[in-house]
């Protein structure tokens, strides 16, 4: 059986980790709309910087002749080094159009060649070559879809001749998810193992500690080694609990005093081996002790509280049903032995059995008029219900 501290552990654990994983979840949603947002963004900023570059180093217009795409004097259709070089400096796939017709590109087909002489889908060119506006934003690029970026291409007079692009995979997409997700994982899980441990700590201290203590302090009172009050640091509950505990050691401290007073002086008035041979004779001759033997004899043959050959003992009005003669005797005894009053939980304890069993045994000779009871009160918790002897 698992302990308590265990128990407290494991779900405390159990929590933090549905927890963290509802939280990884919601973030993985979450991320994938930010990672959008992050390949629009850099969409963007590749189109301004490619377009910063071409400016800088192929200066001049953009222009038509004989059907081929031209920046300055630098032809552009078929220049597969410009685009190349734009690529690797961005990472993204790079293409340049004269009309809607690809003339330089990065991008490739199925065939993995080169999609040169392929055409923009119509929503982008009518966006970009007829009404002259960047597009950015997702679009299929030679039936795959991309994070991607448009800016038309315009002559020296002013007239949209071409379209720049620049598209952005979804692989860097998903690169940030797990990226972000990995490094969530790892805060969590490190934030799991302190909550552990300060949950460990917080368990062995406050709960486990005190408990162990009273625990031993128990042990010792019941082997009669315990000498003074026990003391805990706990919360409140566990506190109260060590109040108790004092108050029965002290109660068991003052009626150990009483006995030994008793008997003290019982022994001081006769000598020690005339009792003993009292004693003796007496238990050879099967004589029953009585309360006034006591004063006068060794005090350890006690006065037998009644007697096993009762009527309502051996049998000749019957026990009620549920209840065993042997077990009967056995609880009988033990009540004979320790002569005092006790609780359901000490014969219990004492006869090996459960509580329930030795309750209605106890109820019985009550209802029998050979015990009585009474309910004890103490500071805290329910009152003890004590049988007794009349």
């Amino acid at each position: 059986m698992r302990s308590l501290k265990h128990r407290i552990l494991i779900m405390l654990l159990g929590s933090l980790v549905i927890l963290s994983a509802s939280f990884i979840l919601v973030l993985g949603y979450y991320m994938k709309d930010r990672a959008v947002t992050a390949a629009m963004i850099k969409a963007q900023a590749d189109l301004a910087t490619c377009g910063e570059i071409i400016e800088t180093k192929y200066p001049g217009s953009w222009s038509e002749r004989e059907g081929e795409l031209y920046k300055g004097p630098l032809k552009i259709s078929l220049n597969n080094d410009l685009v190349d070089h734009l690529s690797t400096l961005t990472g993204d796939t790079v293409t340049i159009f004269l009309g809607e017709t690809r003339v330089a590109t990065t991008v490739r087909d199925s065939n993995g060649e080169r999609a040169i002489g392929t055409k923009v889908s119509a929503n982008i060119a009518q966006k970009v070559l007829k009404d002259g506006q960047t597009y950015v934003g997702e679009a299929n690029v030679v039936g795959q879809w991309s994070q991607t970026g448009y800016i038309p291409l315009r002559a020296e007079n002013g007239n949209i001749i071409g379209i720049f692009y620049v598209g952005i995979s979804h692989a860097y997409e998903q690169e940030i998810i797990t990226r972000s997700l990995i490094t969530m994982t790892v805060l969590g899980l490190l934030l799991t193992i302190i909550v552990a441990l300060l949950t460990w700590f917080f368990l062995q201290r406050v709960i486990v500690n005190p408990l162990h203590n009273i625990v031993v302090g128990t042990r010792e009172v019941a082997t009669g080694q315990l000498t003074q009050k026990i003391k805990v640091s706990s919360a409140k509950e566990i506190g109260e609990l060590e109040d108790a505990f004092n108050q029965m050691v002290e109660q068991i401290q003052s009626l150990t005093g009483k006995i030994n007073l008793a008997t003290n002086t019982n022994l001081e008035d006769v000598p020690i081996e005339s009792n003993i041979e009292t004693v003796i004779e007496k238990i050879n001759g099967n004589e029953i002790t009585t309360e006034s033997t006591i004063d006068n004899d060794f005090v350890s043959t006690p006065k037998p509280l009644w007697r096993l050959d009762s009527p309502w003992f051996n049998g000749e009005e019957g026990l009620p049903k549920g209840l065993s003669k042997a077990t009967l005797g056995q609880i009988v005894n033990f009540l004979q032995v320790t002569r005092r009053p006790i609780s359901v939980e000490e014969v219990a304890e004492g006869v090996k059995m459960t509580r329930v069993t030795v309750r209605r045994y106890l109820e019985y000779l009550e209802q029998r008029g050979i015990l009585k009871s009474e309910l004890k009160y103490g500071t805290v918790g329910r009152p003890v219900k004590l049988f007794m002897p009349f």
